[in-house]
């Protein structure tokens, strides 16, 4: 017999099977402010700093070089050419390595071969042994750059990625920088080989630092060393039209990099200006001024977004290159400024893109944008150095001119592709014009006899006859 036949009150709930909402996810990477944030900004930048102060560590010595053994100034220009050379060759194996071991401790051990070796340069005893140790220092520093920027990728939030990337390319700038203008005012007083010793030291300071300073990573996950997985990565990537345009992007940007500060030196020591050979050296003071470019290259992204700023990082080089053929030192300086500022804010972000783009085998991604960098700063110098001597200063701008509009033609085609990809994505529920569908609850109810109200969901009635129904 039913409560309701019986006379007794009767009570219903209902309840609406409706799921609870997810606890948000906590993050996990590192942001400005948060903990160990401060800590790995500091510490890739000294990594930076002491990856290029020992790549370019003899460059400004070349003459004194060729003095001291007796060799030409090509065959001396072989102690840069092999240390460059070497990083480009192993930057690729070295992310492999990175991907199975770890980046942390990938970029301990690269730096500790690195400055072990920069501390043995200062005694090579021949041109022979000198390019024998610069190419197996490049070599080592190949651990660096694409480790560092996979570090970067997994253990920092994507919005903070391209100030975290720019603060190591900073440390790359003062690098790149105290390389050659320490070296040269050491030099100067005692030689080449002091000048390179100091350098080596430097670089041991920021390598033990760096060790200490550098949090422990959260997000990595070990890949697999065999050469059928690293190769399909590689195809991968070099399949991605994206990623194929960010390593063509920052090739050409070290294209103009390269030539024109291969070739600057002789334009300053030159008419009409005709400088001591230790001013005209420290021109490359104004690397200061990419290291407060490629810090700012996230707050440009911010503004711009990427392609935005590449093309302001391409124009501000090409007005560069066109105030440098000035025949007055002012106007060049501020052209090298320019230029320097708009390098390193375009790699900055072309970097940081890479980053973010592949969502596998990161190391061999930054590994190949590596590569084709270094690339652009061999053609670069090459190059430059020919159009120099064919047709002077200007020469050398036709040719960064020609390699920014290349730049600029790249940025355009992604520019179209996102334009195109945007305008065949289909709505949210995959159906044009489509209407949203209903959403069902299911109302679940328990019928038990009861003295009391009846209760149906959160209203609340008395019964009061016998079919239950309210008075």
């Amino acid at each position: 017999m039913t409560p309701a036949s019986t006379g007794a009150s009767t009570r219903v709930d209902a309840v609406a099977s409706v799921p609870s909402a997810p606890p948000p996810a906590v993050e996990t990477r590192m942001s400005p402010g948060g903990p160990g944030y401060r800590r790995m900004s500091l510490a890739l930048f000294l990594a930076g700093v002491a990856t290029f102060a020992l790549l370019y560590s003899t460059q400004a010595l070349l003459p004194l070089v060729s003095s001291d053994l007796a060799v030409s100034a090509s065959d001396a220009s072989w102690t840069v050419s092999a240390a460059t050379g070497g990083l480009a060759l192993f930057v690729l194996p070295m992310s492999a390595l990175s991907e199975r071991f770890g980046r942390r401790t990938v970029m301990t051990v690269s730096l500790a071969v690195a400055v072990t070796l920069g501390l043995l340069v200062p005694f090579a005893p021949s041109l022979g042994a000198l390019v024998a140790l610069r190419a197996l220092q490049g070599a080592a520093l190949a651990g660096l750059p694409a480790s560092a920027t996979a570090y970067l990728a997994e253990e920092v939030t994507p919005r903070a990625l391209v100030t975290a990337i720019g603060l190591f390319v900073a440390g790359n700038s003062v690098g790149g920088m105290s390389g050659r203008v320490i070296t040269g005012w050491v030099a100067q007083e005692w030689g080449w080989r002091a000048a390179v010793g100091v350098i080596g030291l430097v670089a041991v300071a920021c390598a033990v630092a760096f060790r200490l300073l550098l949090p422990a990573p959260r997000h990595f996950t070990a890949g697999s060393l065999a050469p059928r997985v690293l190769a399909g990565t590689v195809r991968r990537h070099l399949g991605n039209p994206l990623l194929r345009r960010l390593f063509a992007i920052g090739a050409l940007f070290m294209t103009v990099f390269g030539g024109v500060y291969t070739v600057i030196g002789y334009r300053l020591t030159e008419e009409p200006f005709s400088l001591p050979q230790g001013v005209a050296g420290s021109v490359f003071l104004v690397y200061l001024v990419g290291t407060v470019s490629a810090s700012a290259a996230g707050r440009l992204v911010g503004r711009l977004g990427r392609r935005g700023a590449l093309y302001a990082g391409g124009a501000t080089t090409a007005a560069g290159l066109l105030l440098s053929l000035a025949d007055t030192l002012p106007l060049v300086l501020l052209g090298l400024v320019l230029i320097t500022a708009g390098f390193f804010a375009g790699h900055a972000v072309a970097s940081s893109a890479v980053g973010r783009t592949a969502t596998e085998g990161r190391a061999q991604a930054a590994a190949l944008y590596q590569s084709a960098y270094y690339i652009g700063s061999s053609a670069g110098s090459a190059v430059g150095a020919l159009a120099f001597h064919a047709g002077g200063w200007s020469g050398t701008v036709a040719v960064g001119l020609v390699a920014v509009t290349g730049v600029a033609a790249i940025t355009l085609a992604g520019t179209r592709a996102a334009a195109r990809a945007r305008g065949r994505a289909p709505p949210p529920d995959g159906r044009a014009g489509a209407r949203a569908r209903p959403v069902r609850t299911t109302l679940h109810l328990r019928i038990r006899p009861l003295e009391g109200p009846l209760s149906v969901g959160c209203g609340s009635f008395r019964g009061g006859g016998r079919d239950g129904a309210p008075p």
